[in-house]
């Protein structure tokens, strides 16, 4: 028996608020001094429901060692990345309180996934049965951000325009190049894992309209694959509780400067494919298998290789990717004054940096927990840059 409700959903966005913003971050939970994975989730739980905010803004995020925080709707993204920032101070207190650190990167680059334990909700009980090796191996930590569009077809048309963009954001915040003690030759070893794994992932069909989403959601119910919309793990989303579509292609990120960056340019992003299906502005659905291309180019060298040009079949730098988006979204970003100061390099190339300099994969993870610390507890503003 399922408990999608598609009527609903589809009543939700009728009733939406164009570009709303709701952001969820996942952070690795960890022991201070080695800075191993500790599975201390329940106890920052019980902790944050002492907190009237911190018990609405905590969730679980299938293993122990994580812990998610949501913002909650803010009516702008300045209002939203100001409800997160609070959120996050209240939670690095509480953590710190319990003894344990908090980290944001993609991957933990050494932990052993057959000794994390799966949380106890019904959930992510029905995740494990159904998955069993893949979720067991899923551990990684993302960044998803929420943005409310008014109409469900409209919606629909705002997946269908973001499907090709979904690697250049992937590129952008790749930020998991280490994992079981090693350089894995990936930028966003996070994707390869979770994204190239779990079923109804990465992403997904151009559906047109509603009736076409939801043809494929009844589809999935009736033939028993899914019992409750979560199970839908597409990089770019309708969300049918929230009347928002939900871009969750990235990496956490491990400074809160470059979270509230990432998350303005993916607003844009958002706001940007409405107002061109708005406006009528040409559209072609291209076929999977040419997004796969970049998605592959974004995950196995991220902003240092190259992304295809899809409609020119032409290559160009990855950095560029940042200006092809940011000049695709300019009258959006001037008209919504969204403003987006992304860092020189990401997560991943300073990570590679470190350890290029002499660092150890160890001391390479302590700096960057260190300024996951510093920005997400204390200074929100900052970002990072590497020379």
């Amino acid at each position: 028996m399922s408990d999608i409700d598609l009527d609903s959903g589809l009543a939700r966005f009728e009733q939406a608020t164009d570009f709303s913003v709701g952001l969820e971050e996942e952070f690795s939970i960890l022991e201070p001094g080695s800075l191993d994975l500790a599975q201390r989730f329940e106890d920052l739980r019980a902790a944050a429901n002492r907190d009237p905010i911190l018990e609405e803004a905590v969730a679980g995020e299938l293993i122990s060692s994580e812990v998610e925080i949501r913002s909650g709707r803010g009516e702008s993204h300045a209002e939203a990345v100001e409800l997160q920032r609070e959120v996050r101070r209240r939670l690095f207190a509480v953590a710190a309180a319990q003894g344990v650190a908090l980290g944001a990167t993609g991957t933990h680059p050494w932990a052993d996934y057959r000794q994390q334990r799966i949380i106890d909700t019904d959930h992510y009980h029905r995740v494990e049965e159904g998955l069993k090796y893949v979720a067991w191996r899923n551990n990684t930590f993302s960044t998803h951000v929420h943005v409310g569009i008014r109409g469900a077809d409209r919606a629909i048309a705002v997946c269908d325009r973001l499907r090709p963009v979904l690697p250049l954001l992937l590129a952008i915040s790749a930020n998991s190049p280490f994992l079981e003690g090693r350089d894995t030759g990936l930028h966003s070893v996070r994707s390869q894992i979770f994204t190239k794994s779990f079923p109804r992932c990465g992403v997904p069909d151009a559906f047109g309209d509603w009736a076409g989403f939801a043809d494929y959601i009844h589809f999935l119910v009736s033939t028993r694959s899914i019992v409750e919309y979560t199970q839908v793990w597409w990089s770019v989303r309708p969300h049918l509780a929230y009347g928002t579509v939900e871009v969750r292609i990235c990496d956490a990120q491990a400074t809160a400067g470059e979270s509230a960056a990432l998350s303005a340019l993916i607003l844009a992003c958002v706001a940007q494919a409405a107002r061109d299906a708005d406006e009528g502005r040409p559209h072609r659905d291209l076929p999977g298998r040419l997004i796969e291309e970049n998605m592959w180019r974004a995950i196995r060298h991220g902003l240092d290789g190259e992304l295809l040009d899809l409609e020119r079949a032409t290559a160009y730098p990855a950095r560029a990717a940042i200006e092809r988006l940011l000049a695709w979204t300019e009258p959006v970003r001037s008209e919504l004054d969204i403003a987006v100061e992304l860092p020189e390099a990401n997560g991943a190339q300073r990570q590679r940096a470190l350890v290029a300099g002499g660092a150890t994969l160890a001391e390479a993870f302590a700096q960057t927990v260190a300024e996951t610390q510093h920005t997400y507890a204390g200074s929100a503003h900052n970002t990072v840059e590497v020379n």
